[in-house]
């Protein structure tokens, strides 16, 4: 497992409210002011990515690519020649299927994928490698999926990136021999402007097709300002984006 994973998470939240926590402990009867200091931003760091309200900030600064129209689904043949499905990760060997699964993240934008190319006719190609080293590749999981949950079949598979980046270069490495440069992009809202970033820099014309829009009215009860465990989650996510973006201008311009 790569040391930048060990790296990302310690020094991401939540992993750094978690050490700011222990060393509050640490310090507790030597610094005691410190200590307070150091309580107070991480239990307080966990508190707000615990609101819906700021999943619903954090995402609306991210997600800067319009959802596409549906009267230009059966019309994306004109403007794009593939349609590319970026993994998001795995559920493994879930018991009930007795194999590793793509995660709900990578099932949503599947099911859009899968609309998408059933309106255009456009051809699927899947973008995932082998994450932690284990088999099969996203790429690998999410073909299947698309095959036998919403019955279409993908045409090539990517199955070497790690990153969004090599998504990108690799896709590319993939297309552009069989003069294909026009791809449509599917992935979540918040991650898809590193993701046009990434494949215009490989040389592709990107239609953004972004789904699961989180920066939309929360519906919460109290406007999002009640803690949930969720929005931990999702707050994780879009911090992790936030800090990939800033990343990419740096070492990939």
């Amino acid at each position: 497992m790569p040391f930048r994973y060990f790296v990302k998470q310690l020094l991401l939240p939540p992993g750094i409210f978690l050490l700011l926590l222990a060393l509050a402990w640490w310090l507790r009867r030597s610094r005691p002011r410190l200590a307070g200091l150091c309580f107070a931003l991480g239990a307080g760091g966990f508190w707000l990515m615990s609101l819906p309200v700021v999943v619903q900030w954090g995402a609306k600064a991210l997600e800067r690519e319009p959802p596409l129209a549906r009267s230009e689904w059966a019309t994306l043949a004109e403007r794009a020649d593939v349609i590319v499905v970026l993994g998001a990760g795995r559920e493994r060997g879930d018991l009930a299927w007795g194999s590793d699964q793509p995660t709900g993240v990578a099932l949503e934008r599947e099911r859009y994928a899968a609309r998408l190319a059933k309106a255009s006719g456009l051809p699927v190609l899947t973008s995932g490698g082998l994450h932690y080293g284990t088999p099969p590749t996203e790429a690998k999981m999410m073909a299947d999926s698309l095959q036998d949950d919403f019955g279409v079949t993908v045409r090539w598979q990517e199955g070497r990136s790690l990153t969004t980046w090599e998504n990108a270069q690799f896709t590319a490495e993939m297309l552009e021999p069989l003069g294909l440069k026009r791809v449509v992009v599917v992935t979540q809202a918040w991650h898809m402007p590193r993701s046009v970033w990434s494949f215009e820099r490989s040389g592709l014309t990107v239609v953004p097709a972004p789904v699961g829009f989180l920066g939309t009215d929360n519906a919460e009860p109290l406007g999002g300002w009640m803690p949930t465990f969720k929005s931990i989650w999702r707050s994780g996510q879009l911090l992790n984006e936030a800090v990939g973006q800033i990343g990419y201008l740096i070492f990939y311009r």
